[in-house]
This record gives structure tokens, C-alpha cells and sequence, in this order.
């Protein structure tokens, strides 16, 4: 936490998550301080979506601690409110309109399960959905179906955004839009935890986490991690990562 004002929207310590005997996550720590993009990164097994479970408080960690704006997701659910999720594989009903989708998926984080509709407007908009929001899911592209899984994680602000896999799928070009308003919405005080197999595109975060075996290699800002390893990319600065174990 930070020393004054109030507590960090996320922060992780020495959390240890099993399946059995194996260790999913293996004492992992990190924070996340308001308006900061961390991008997580690491190969298929590290503990990226395990972590963002335990963290969305569908999983509770074997060990350690997890609070979201000093709460246990877990124990408190009302926090759970500030935290908008995108999980890797879309949450979206084919059925619904892409607004039904928004207004659906974006109300069960509030009380009344009915989110504001100026809320849903903003967050449509802010993926560029506006002229699209009465078409079905299931006419869409796989692009705009991600897209509208966006939509509703970002309506109404949350605090705390978890994004597994945001731009799986999708074509360079609509990855750059995508990290053009994740930019954004943290220079509006959103804080965001991104993980993704481009590791490349991680450059646009503030800070990186490399995992490997649900452990932490390195972590810093992109730069520091390209000077560390004499890369010319994240992507050649995580293999060295991998090949010197630290």
C-alpha cells in the first residue's frame, strides 16, 4: 500500500497457489499503483490466468495475500464491483445485441444489475461500437465480438481493470487501437493488468512482469528490462530472462 492516501488498487504478496502438488502461481508478488499499465508475460502454464482468477476472487490462493483496494476479494464482493474482468476465452452471449451484451455483462458488477445507460454509451463509443450496438453477437466479426467483451468490462469505470488476452485474435492494426485506449484510460486514473502472448506489444506498458512457472524472472520498465538483458526487444529480453533464470 501506498504510505499515504488510500490503498493500492491491487496489491499481491507471496502468493502461492496449488492444483494438487503442482504450483500454479509459487510465491508471486506485485503491486499496481493508479493510472499504471503492468503487463504480464510468460508462456502457456506460468500462472498468468490463474492469478487474474485469484485476483477476481473466483479462486482462493493457497497462501499469501491478495487485496483489492485493501479488500480480500474473496471474503468482500462489494470490491468486486471494482474490478472489470475480460477473460481470455469471451464472455458474450451470440443471441444478444452487442448493447444487451454491454448492459448485461456491465451490470453484474452493480447492485441493481442495470448499469447507467450513459455508462454503456461512453463504453461502446470508446471502442468505436456505437453504430454496431443493435447488431446480434453472432453477426460480428471476431475482432468486434472482442471488442464488445471490452465494452462491457471498461463500463463505468472501474477501478481496476483485468484484462487476460485482449487482443487475441485480433489484426495489428485494431492491436494498436486497442493499446491507444488502454493508454487512455489509464491516463484517466484506471489502473490495468494486461496479459498477453504478444510480447512485443508489452512495450506500451508502464511496467512488465516476465513469469515463468507461476515465479517472477524480471520485472521493471521496458526499457530498464531491454538495457538489463542487451535486447533490442521485449521478446529477445524474455528469452535471455528464461536462459539465465533470473
Amino acid at each position: 500500500m501506498t504510505s499515504n492516501g488510500p490503498p493500492n488498487p491491487l496489491v499481491v504478496e507471496n502468493v502461492v497457489k496449488k492444483f494438487g502438488e503442482r504450483r500454479a502461481v509459487d510465491g508471486l508478488t506485485l503491486s499496481i499503483e493508479p493510472g499504471e499499465i503492468i503487463g504480464l508475460l510468460g508462456p502457456n502454464g506460468a500462472g498468468k490466468t490463474t492469478l487474474i482468477r485469484a485476483i477476481v476472487g473466483l479462486s482462493r490462493v493457497s497462501s499469501g495475500t491478495v487485496r483489492v483496494f485493501g479488500h480480500d476479494p474473496v471474503a468482500d464482493r462489494r470490491v468486486r464491483a471494482q474490478i472489470g474482468y475480460m477473460p481470455q476465452d469471451l464472455a458474450v452471449y451470440p443471441d444478444l445485441s452487442v448493447r444487451e451484451n454491454v448492459a448485461f455483462l456491465a451490470g453484474l458488477r452493480t447492485a441493481s444489475g442495470r448499469p447507467d445507460p450513459d455508462d454503456v454509451d461512453r463504453a461502446l463509443d470508446a471502442v468505436d461500437l456505437s453504430e454496431r450496438q443493435d447488431d446480434l453477437l453472432r453477426d460480428l466479426s471476431g475482432g468486434m465480438k472482442r471488442r464488445a467483451s471490452l465494452a462491457a468490462t471498461i463500463c463505468g469505470s472501474p477501478g481496476l481493470l483485468l484484462l487476460d488476452e485482449p487482443t487475441s485474435g485480433v489484426d495489428p492494426a485494431l492491436r494498436l487501437q486497442l493499446w491507444d485506449l488502454f493508454r487512455d484510460l489509464a491516463s484517466r486514473g484506471g489502473s490495468i493488468l494486461i496479459t498477453t502472448h504478444h510480447i512485443a506489444e508489452a512495450e506500451g506498458s508502464d511496467r512488465v512482469v516476465f513469469l515463468r512457472d507461476g515465479r517472477t524472472l524480471a520485472t521493471g520498465e521496458p526499457q530498464s528490462l531491454l538495457d538489463r538483458y542487451n535486447a533490442p526487444d521485449l521478446e529477445r529480453a524474455f528469452l535471455h530472462a528464461m536462459r539465465d533464470g533470473r
